[in-house]
């Protein structure tokens, strides 16, 4: 499960998704995220679930690889569904024992499903599509107006990328660790919920340990490098808007209206 996470990997390609300007693409996910909690009506996801499918077949990113990003957080999906399918008043539908479905609670616990399983896909898609230093990049130059305040925009932009970067790199170190365990005879799976906690700790001290050795290094790459925050820095490629990247944002509000507009049909 745990090689299963894709949220914080780049899928390296040269389809027009990934020439976008990031900056871009980090307004096109904030949209999207904001799109997801205004659709009231289940039929509009099915146009939403086409737009993934077509920047996946132009960025050529294999649907498996995104899907299996969704392995992980299934024991929350299907939780959030049966809470909200179970605990909803309403008009009652059906009842056996002390359970009872309602009208409402089965339409709040359809659309609960839906928004996690697209917010997986779409912020995945982000980080899939985004070299981790053009993430940095768009992420500092939206906050920049924030710096005539004192707003650490630059730092802030740096730690976020790189907590984000961590996720996929701390995953695969704990996959190493619980298969080196495994072959010495630990057990992860069996017992109740207090022995499987007391059998993370094999897992948990030697994991926190590779963290903390990683960070040490990369503080430490990053001093031998002179890296003094964002004062003075310059940049190789300089963020500048082209025209595929108007053309892109004239999309996306376009895609925000049409599921505005879908709230009043």
């Amino acid at each position: 499960m745990i090689k299963d996470i894709t949220i914080g990997q780049y899928f390296p390609g040269d389809s027009i998704i990934h020439k976008l300007d990031p900056r871009i693409k980090i307004l096109a996910v904030t949209i999207y995220i904001i799109a997801i909690f205004l659709i009231n009506k289940i039929f509009i996801y099915l146009p939403l679930a086409l737009l993934i499918l077509l920047i996946l077949k132009t960025t050529k990113i294999p649907m498996k690889f995104v899907i299996k990003g969704l392995k992980p957080l299934r024991f929350i999906i299907i939780l959030t569904f049966l809470i909200n399918i179970f605990m909803t008043q309403g008009e009652v539908l059906t009842k056996f024992w002390i359970f009872t479905i309602t009208k409402e609670g089965l339409n709040t616990a359809i659309f609960m499903a839906l928004r996690l399983v697209f917010l997986v896909l779409g912020t995945s898609l982000l980080t899939l599509t985004t070299s981790p230093i053009a993430l940095t990049d768009g992420l500092e130059s939206i906050m920049r107006p924030l710096s005539k305040i004192g707003f650490p925009s630059h730092q802030l932009a740096m730690m976020m990328t790189i907590a984000l970067r961590f996720i996929p790199t701390l995953f695969e170190e704990a996959d190493k660790i619980i298969k080196s365990q495994t072959a010495r005879g630990a057990d992860f799976e069996s017992g109740n919920i207090i022995k499987r906690a007391k059998n993370l700790v094999p897992l948990l001290v030697p994991l926190f340990i590779n963290s903390f050795r990683r960070a040490d290094e990369l503080a430490t790459a990053m001093e031998a490098r002179c890296y003094r925050g964002g004062d003075g820095r310059t940049r190789l490629n300089e963020l500048v808007f082209v025209k595929r990247d108007y053309i892109g944002m004239i999309l996306i509000f376009l895609f925000l209206a049409i599921i505005f507009g879908t709230r009043y049909i």
